[in-house]
């Protein structure tokens, strides 16, 4: 039996087609409050067989053929010998998904947003981004030859905005966070024709693009991981985790889902807050993890209910432990990761006590450092000075 695909809202349960004219579900919509997550923000169902030896591509909702010809996905996957070493641990894996074209798990997402364009015939995709859903729609939307605008905070890493502009993208600085170009980003999606928004969470496909990560890890393993670990600012990479892993669930192919840690900067950690106040309310994000930097998580609600359904747990780790995660991390493995990156591993480092030492273990990496060299400084010493001599030389 074919896989078949209908969009379900994860508030109501209504099923859509799949259509650009769908974003959001119409009726849930209705509840939206200002500055808080999205409401009614839809999924992928997909009804259907498929076999163990399944192809990524068949559970996807937008045929192959559309899909530009840029390689996204199959990022390394590996066990670090020291680093489990060090740790005592037999199990440990790495899920490197800053080896995408663009540097970040984001393309996985604009790969299957572009495709989508692609399908319908539309010209445009606007977005708003901290900066690595920027550079990479404007870099996967190059090789579709799509026309891409992007609205970014002023305060994104300059390699960012750099990589942008390379892409050949239009780029609109905003005065302001993550949060009002957001908003600045929709209003102009509402008064140009032909586009379709790329906004985190607003668009299924975001989230259906970033579970191709949770499919590779399960084909890469082998199995289901017991723990893994997901840096967090909104909860799309998260949702994306959680439906690899229960497609697999609903199709028959496996039994269980992994044990998710949502990893959160202390702060920019609403989702963390949520999940122990019973609701959200709007912060004030300071972190040097610019990628999961966000006032209010637009997939905050949708995210605290899978936790929730799936026993998933939710960590808060500080600048401090991303800066000095992200130099061992290079220092031992030899994987240099941006900070928000390097939250998921300053997760595992947090609980390992309570993880068995056998237990299989994936820390999702989800940014190459070089798009942050600023924050890497951080924790380096001063560069040393030029020599003119062997003799000058200081060991």
């Amino acid at each position: 039996m074919p896989i078949t695909f209908k969009y379900q809202c994860t508030d109501c349960d209504k099923t859509y087609e799949i259509s650009p004219k769908f974003m959001v579900c119409p009726d849930c919509t209705k509840i939206q409050r200002g500055d808080t997550p999205l409401r009614g923000i839809l999924t992928v169902k997909l009804t259907g067989e498929v076999g163990p030896n399944f192809n990524v591509h068949e559970l996807l909702p937008v045929d192959k053929e559309f899909f530009p010809s840029i390689h996204v996905g199959d990022t390394p996957f590996w066990k670090p010998g020291r680093l489990n070493k060090a740790f005592g641990f037999s199990n440990l894996f790495l899920k490197n998904d800053g080896a995408n074209p663009t540097g970040s798990l984001k393309d996985r997402a604009s790969h299957l947003v572009c495709a989508f364009a692609k399908q319908h015939q539309i010209k445009q995709i606007v977005l708003a981004s901290t900066g690595n859903a920027a550079s990479s729609m404007a870099g996967i939307g190059a090789a579709a030859g799509l026309k891409v605008t992007i609205f970014l905070p002023q305060d994104a890493p300059i390699a960012k905005m750099i990589q942008v502009m390379q892409y050949g993208a239009k780029l609109i600085l905003v005065n302001g966070n993550y949060d009002k170009a957001y908003k600045l980003s929709l209003e102009y999606t509402r008064f140009h024709s032909n586009c379709l928004s790329r906004n985190t969470a607003y668009n299924p496909l975001t989230i259906e693009g970033k579970k191709t990560v949770a499919l590779e890890i399960f084909k890469q393993l082998g199995k289901v991981p017991k723990h893994i670990f997901v840096p967090t600012g909104d909860g799309v990479i998260l949702a994306g985790v959680y439906k690899g892993f229960t497609d697999l669930k609903e199709l028959n192919i496996i039994g269980s889902t992994p044990t998710v840690y949502a990893v959160q900067a202390a702060g920019s950690d609403a989702i963390y807050q949520a999940l122990h106040k019973g609701k959200f309310e709007k912060i004030c994000s300071d972190t040097i993890a610019d990628s999961i930097k966000v006032d209010v998580p637009q997939n905050g609600y949708y995210a605290l209910k899978l936790l929730k359904k799936y026993k998933g747990q939710c960590i808060k780790v500080s600048d401090d432990e991303i800066l000095k995660s992200q130099k061992l991390l290079s220092s031992t493995t030899g994987l240099f990761v941006e900070p928000a990156a390097a939250a998921s591993f300053a997760g595992f480092l947090q609980v390992k006590k309570n993880i068995g030492k056998d237990d299989s273990i994936v820390i999702l990496t989800t940014g190459t450092g070089l798009k942050d060299t600023e924050a890497a400084k951080v924790k380096l010493p001063p560069l040393p000075e030029p020599i003119n001599q062997l003799a000058d030389i200081v060991d």
